[in-house]
């Protein structure tokens, strides 16, 4: 079986660390002993999130804005997909060969279509950097920086986050896959980028690595898709006492759910869109935490998204 991984921030960066690099890649390690343990008789393509990091390098523009020259942010992206993919390659190539599974492990810096007009653009959604306290978020909004306040508690940051809809390296990444090899690729949603003449040009955005995922798994052929996040499950009513998991969920409520705001944008809403998706294109779709996808994709944990009639 193929199956694309989407791993969330959660598998890169634990709520509360920093963010050193020593910190970063004891977390990689973990998810990518799970991979390899996913791995085993199947093939894999990984995406993965870049949320934490892509914002700690806008930070680090606004910190020295006489001294150093800002970087747009198709470009931080860009940046964060190296340094993450690096870590990836790393520590996943060393977990196969622990498996007795070596294979190759290749990242792929990925650029995506997104198109100029979407709306995505005046309504920043998606968030990136620290969690802000109430005076930070008060501090960034008098400066103009849009901010919203997210699931959990606290507010972030929001930038422009446009819909995907195609992936530049496309045959590339599935010529890798083909080949035997794990490629890691689209992180962070992928480098966005509108069609410019014969070529594409960069934009300043942040797509959602889930959706793009959706899109990725089309485009290699997955038979699934395996989001990663930090909850086991979709749950209704979450973060309140009557919080209840979903075992399956119709794509169809999947989509409705989002419309009435049950799956909060910038958070879950994501999430099983990109699910409903890839159900509603043949695959099998899952959301769960890390070290239960085995077991989600064998129906046992995690939310499965289906199509209507799957459901008996």
């Amino acid at each position: 079986m193929r199956i694309v991984v989407a791993l969330g921030g959660n598998a890169i960066l634990k709520r509360g660390d920093r963010g050193t690099i020593a910190q970063q890649r004891a977390a990689v390690r973990e998810a990518c002993e799970e991979l390899a343990v996913l791995a085993a008789g199947n093939e894999l393509v990984v995406t993965h999130g870049n949320g934490p990091q892509v914002g700690r390098l806008m930070l680090q523009d606004e910190a020295m804005p006489d001294a150093l020259p800002r970087f747009p942010l198709d470009v931080h992206v860009a940046e964060t997909q190296g340094q993450l993919g690096y870590l990836i390659q790393q520590e996943l190539s060393a977990a196969l060969v622990r498996a007795r599974d070596p294979r190759p492990v290749v990242t792929l810096v990925t650029q995506v279509v997104v198109d100029a007009g979407d709306p995505g653009f005046i309504r920043p959604t998606k968030p990136v950097g620290p969690h802000l306290s109430k005076k930070g978020a008060a501090e960034y909004r008098a400066r103009g920086v849009p901010i919203a306040e997210v699931p959990g508690g606290g507010w972030r940051r929001v930038v422009a986050s446009p819909e995907p809809v195609a992936i530049v390296e496309a045959g590339t990444i599935r010529a890798l896959a083909d080949a035997g090899a794990v490629p890691i690729a689209a992180g962070g949603g992928g480098v966005p980028v509108v069609r410019d003449g014969s070529g594409v040009r960069g934009v300043a955005a942040v797509i959602d690595k889930d959706l793009t995922a959706a899109v990725l798994a089309r485009a290699v052929g997955a038979d699934a898709l395996l989001i990663v996040t930090d909850v086991d499950a979709v749950y209704r009513k979450f973060g309140t006492d009557d919080a209840e998991p979903i075992s399956m969920l119709r794509a169809a409520d999947a989509r409705a759910g989002v419309e009435d705001g049950t799956f909060a944008r910038g958070s879950m809403a994501e999430k099983v869109l990109a699910a409903a998706a890839a159900a509603e294109a043949g695959m099998r779709a899952v959301i769960t935490s890390l070290g239960r996808g085995r077991e989600a994709l064998a129906g046992e944990a995690g939310t499965r998204v289906v199509l209507d009639e799957e459901i008996s």
